[in-house]
This record gives C-alpha cells, sequence and structure tokens, in this order.
C-alpha cells in the first residue's frame, strides 16, 4: 500500500483533537495509516500513550478505536512489541457502552493469540487480574472474556490464581458480572486441566446454575452443552444430567426456552440410556409447557431430537405431543412444528409416515394461518422421498390452489417460489392437469412483484421440463396475452418472452416469439417500446446475425427515430450492440 504524504498526515493527526465528532471517526479508522507514516518506533511511543489517554471520546469513536487496535500489531514492530497494545484497550474494557466493551476484550483475544508466551505472562496475565479485581462492574465483565486466552500459558501457581479469580467473579455481587462467567464458562473450561474441570469449574458451574436471577441460570444453561462435550460420558450424567432436568422445570420460562434450544446436544453428550430415562421425559415437559415462548423452542428441534432417539421411542413418547401441537393454540407454535415436522418422515419411516404423520401434515396444510401452511408446503420434498407422490398429490392441491390465490402477495410470491420444486416432485403429467393455468394466471396479478415472479417461474419450469414442453404448453399461452388492453400486463408478458428464448433457443424464439416483439414496438406506449429496445438487445446473443441484420436491427432503426427520449435511448444502446456482434 503506497504511503499518503506527510501533509494529509499532520491533519489526521490534528483531527484526533478535533471537536468534530466526524473528524475524530474518519481519523481513527485511519489509525493504520498514521502509523505507517510515524514509524514503529514513534506508534509505541507517542500514538499508543496518546490514544490510551484519550478514552473519554464519543462511543463510537471508542468503538472504532477498540477495533483498528486489534490488528495493531505490525504497526508496533510486531509481536515482540505486542504488549504496547494492551494499556489502551485495558481502558477501553472498563467503559460503560456494552458494544465498546466487546470490541476491546475481542481485540485483546486477538492480540493474547499472537503474544509469546513469556509476554503473556508478563503482560496479559495482570492485565486479566487487574481487570478481575477491578472497582467498576465494567472491568470485571470484560475479564471473564479473557481467561481462556490467559490460562493456557500460566504457570501452576498463576493458573490457580486465575481460578480464584473467576470463582470470585462467578459469585460477584452484580448479576451482569455473574452474566459474563456464566456465558464465557465454556470456553474457558476447554482450556482448563482435566482434573480441575471436574473439581473447581463444576463447582463455578454448580453455583452459576442456583443461581437467584433467572437471566444467569439461562446462560448457565448455555454452558451444560459446552461442558457436556468437555467431559467423559459418565460425569456428564453425574453432573451435567441433574441440573438440566431440574432446569426443564424452572420457574422461568426463559431458563425453560434456552433448555429447549440446547437438549438435544446434551443428548450427544450424554448417551442413549441416560436420554431415554431422563431427557425424553424432560423434553415432553418443554413440548407441553404452559408458555407458547417455550413450545414454540420445543417444536423447532423435535426432528433434531427424533434423530438422536430410536424410532420407536419418537412414536412412543414424541409423537403424541407433536399430534397435539398441530392444534396449538399459538399460530407461531404450528408454524414452527410446521417447519420441521417434514423432517421427521425419513427418521420414522414410510408406514409410520403413512399411519401417522400424513393426517397431522394435512392437518397443517388446511391450517388458518398462511405461514403454517407456507412451511408445510417448502419442505415436501421430505415427505415425498418416503412416502411417494401419489399419496401426497391427492390432498396437496387443494393447499396450493387455496395458498395461490391467497389475499396476501406475500404468501401468493412463496407458493410461485415453491411452484418449480413441486413440479419436479409431482411430475409433468400431473402438473399439465392441475398447476398449469395457475401459473399463467399469475402473468395477469394486480401485483408486480407477483408478475415478475410469475415470469422467472415460467422460465425455471421450462428448463425443468425442457424446451419442448415449454413450446406446446407455455409460448401459446404466453403470446395470446400480449393483447391485453393494459400496458403493465403487456409489459410482463414481454418480460417473460425475454426470459423463456434463452432456453427455448434460436429456432422457436424467431419463429414464434420474436415476430410478437417486433409487431409490439408499434405500440402507442414508450414504457413498451423501450422495453422492446432492451429485449431485442438481450435476443442478439442468441439468434443468428443475419436475423440480427435482416429484422432485428431495422426494428431499432425505427425506434431510434422515435419522438420519446428514453425509446431513442435504449434503441441506440441495442443498435451499438448490434454493430458489435457483426463486426465481429
Amino acid at each position: 500500500m503506497v504511503d499518503e504524504p506527510l501533509y494529509p498526515i499532520a491533519i489526521l493527526i490534528d483531527e484526533l483533537k478535533n471537536d468534530d465528532i466526524q473528524l475524530r471517526l474518519n481519523s481513527i479508522r485511519r489509525l493504520s495509516t498514521i502509523a505507517r507514516a510515524l514509524g514503529e518506533e514513534r506508534t509505541r511511543k507517542e500514538l499508543i500513550p496518546f490514544l490510551s489517554e484519550n478514552n473519554d471520546d464519543d462511543d463510537e469513536v471508542l468503538l472504532a478505536m477498540a477495533e483498528e487496535l486489534g490488528a495493531f500489531i505490525p504497526y508496533v514492530g510486531g509481536v515482540e512489541y505486542a504488549h504496547v497494545l494492551l494499556p489502551p484497550l485495558e481502558t477501553l474494557c472498563t467503559v460503560e457502552e456494552t458494544v465498546v466493551r466487546d470490541k476491546a476484550v475481542e481485540s485483546l483475544c486477538r492480540i493474547g493469540l499472537q503474544m509469546k508466551e513469556r509476554d503473556l505472562v508478563d503482560w496479559f496475565i495482570p492485565l486479566v487480574k487487574r481487570l478481575g479485581a477491578g472497582e467498576w462492574f465494567t472491568a470485571r465483565v470484560s475479564a471473564c472474556g479473557l481467561f481462556h486466552i490467559a490460562y493456557p500459558s500460566a504457570t501452576d501457581l498463576l493458573r490457580a490464581e486465575l481460578r480464584s479469580v473467576y470463582n470470585q467473579l462467578c459469585h460477584d455481587d452484580m448479576p451482569m458480572v455473574r452474566r459474563s462467567a456464566a456465558s464465557n464458562l465454556g470456553k474457558f473450561a476447554a482450556t482448563v486441566e482435566p482434573v480441575h474441570l471436574k473439581t473447581d469449574i463444576m463447582a463455578f458451574f454448580r453455583d452459576l446454575t442456583q443461581d437467584d436471577q433467572d437471566s444467569v441460570r439461562l446462560l448457565a444453561v448455555e454452558g451444560c452443552a459446552a461442558l457436556g462435550k468437555l467431559l467423559e460420558p459418565q460425569d456428564c450424567v453425574a453432573s451435567i444430567l441433574p441440573v438440566i432436568v431440574n432446569f426443564s422445570q424452572d420457574k422461568s420460562w426463559r431458563v425453560r426456552f434456552m433448555v429447549a434450544n440446547q437438549l438435544y446436544e446434551l443428548c450427544e453428550a450424554v448417551g442413549p440410556e441416560p436420554t431415554r430415562t431422563d431427557l425424553i421425559p424432560a423434553y415432553v415437559r418443554l413440548l407441553r409447557d404452559n408458555e407458547a415462548e417455550v413450545r414454540i423452542a420445543a417444536a423447532g428441534k423435535v426432528t433434531k431430537f427424533c434423530r438422536i432417539v430410536s424410532p420407536q421411542l419418537a412414536m412412543q413418547h414424541i409423537l403424541p405431543c407433536v399430534k397435539e401441537l398441530s392444534t396449538d393454540s399459538s399460530q407461531h407454535v404450528r408454524a414452527a412444528l410446521a417447519s420441521v415436522i417434514m423432517g421427521m418422515a425419513p427418521v420414522l419411516g414410510k408406514e409410520a409416515t403413512i399411519d401417522q404423520l400424513l393426517p397431522i401434515f394435512l392437518a397443517l396444510l388446511k391450517d388458518e394461518f398462511p405461514d403454517v401452511r407456507l412451511n408445510i408446503i417448502s419442505k415436501l420434498d421430505q415427505v415425498n422421498q418416503v412416502i411417494g407422490i401419489d399419496l401426497l398429490s391427492q390432498s396437496l392441491l387443494p393447499a396450493i390452489v387455496e395458498l395461490a390465490e391467497d389475499r396476501h402477495w406475500r404468501v401468493r410470491l412463496a407458493i410461485i417460489e415453491y411452484i418449480p420444486l413441486l413440479a419436479s416432485q409431482l411430475g409433468v403429467d400431473f402438473f399439465d392437469d392441475k398447476l398449469g393455468l395457475l401459473c399463467m394466471h399469475w402473468l395477469g396479478d394486480q401485483v408486480f412483484s407477483i408478475r415478475e415472479a410469475a415470469a422467472n417461474n415460467l422460465k425455471r419450469l421450462a428448463e425443468e421440463f425442457g424446451p419442448e414442453w415449454a413450446c406446446q404448453h407455455i409460448i401459446p399461452q404466453v403470446l395470446e396475452m400480449i393483447n391485453n388492453p393494459h400496458y403493465l400486463y403487456r409489459m410482463t408478458i414481454l418480460y417473460a418472452i425475454s426470459l423463456l428464448a434463452s432456453v427455448v433457443g434460436a429456432e422457436v424464439t424467431c419463429q414464434t416469439m420474436l415476430p410478437v416483439v417486433i409487431n409490439a414496438a408499434k405500440d402507442r406506449v414508450p414504457n413498451i417500446k423501450f422495453n422492446v429496445a432492451k429485449i431485442l438487445q438481450s435476443l442478439i446473443p442468441i439468434v443468428d446475425t443475419s436475423v440480427v441484420e435482416q429484422t432485428i436491427r431495422p426494428c431499432l432503426l425505427e425506434l431510434n427515430e422515435d419522438p420519446d427520449v428514453d425509446v431513442r435511448y435504449f434503441a441506440t444502446q441495442a443498435l451499438q450492440a448490434c454493430d458489435q456482434v457483426m463486426s465481429t
């Protein structure tokens, strides 16, 4: 990177002290430029101390500074001098704004990972201890995120000291500090020796799980999965399993919500037998929880959970809950279930899917809430692989027709986007009989996004079923609609022609579609005419050069004389493309 001249550098340094926040911000974001101009020694001796003192600035400036310093090692002389970056970041770890503190911790971690072991012991570990014993809770909150960097390089004596400091943070008077200790416990535990993991870390964990603040307990739930993966299965069953079972009955719905999200990960950690005896009953309780949010989280994990347990257990314990959830009073619970229930089909097998799941699918397909119906239709391929399309198609079509005419345009848009998937599943014969008319109907929708999606849909169908099918079933019907009295619908047809041309090839384009486009050049509406020019330009690479010369070029020359300036502009663009083709 080329160094900037020194005069602008002087301005940047002055702007670091400017009253205007925007100027200070610009200068901070270009700290690397200033550092390169000053050189490594002056950066260490002048710039970094200045930044350490300049810590009472606006939060936006401090955030930019915290981010820049994380990548500053090359500008202070490499890893040998990385420790000089610690003081300004240590100061930023104590500010009130959470976002700034988090970014400062992130930058300290980046620097710590590159520092030499000796420097970590001399500089980084004392920093962690200072923050951990900080007077303000902000310093102690930040300290929790640094232990996993400091611990591996520490001596045995220092390690014991760091564990002691972390223990104090887990019992801090401020809930925010305990929350930070709970959320960082998994990362710290991953660096601790196995012997201390089973004693000290598990003691910290037990204390956090019994905290009187639900915000601390719910973060401890996240630690369950992380610790479960570090412990041996028998230790996991002894130490983590009872905690999870208690959490699944916690008085705070937010804690139960976290358990519902994490439970399937714990099943992998504890093994099959404890899952069957303890975790399945806990999961069933969560599926039947009295809080809708907990049921939403549990329903969203139903397929993952079924994959972990045996099909027999899934049918015995989980399927009855799924049936209840499919008629849940909360539409959001039903939507969460609909988004994952299809994944149960491969797990349960064909017979159970037909007997047990299919009636639930059909009930959800007729749900009054459109998102529920959409979530089912978007995952149909998973069921089709198990039971075949014949059974599905009998009950599927009424729901599709209903969604295709839904009063919410976004629902209509979503169903259009699923049509190519359905087409590939249903096959060409079924599609022609039942869905072909729908696809044409959408080209005349009142909403532009629907018309545009319908045109793209026709192209994807032509790619799926082949050019011959498109020539027979799509193109004649599309071309009939070019005479629509409203110009916006005529524009949609022109757009559809431009998309289909690339699929059906030069011969069909020249014989059937090009004459329609040329004829549209005589339309009275300028918008149609300049779209004709754009489409003709897109057809130039597809058709033969003789067609360009004899048909397309004369039409464009005519449009180039049009009274409307936009029509002339696009005609000129297209003529230039013609000339390029003719000259090559």
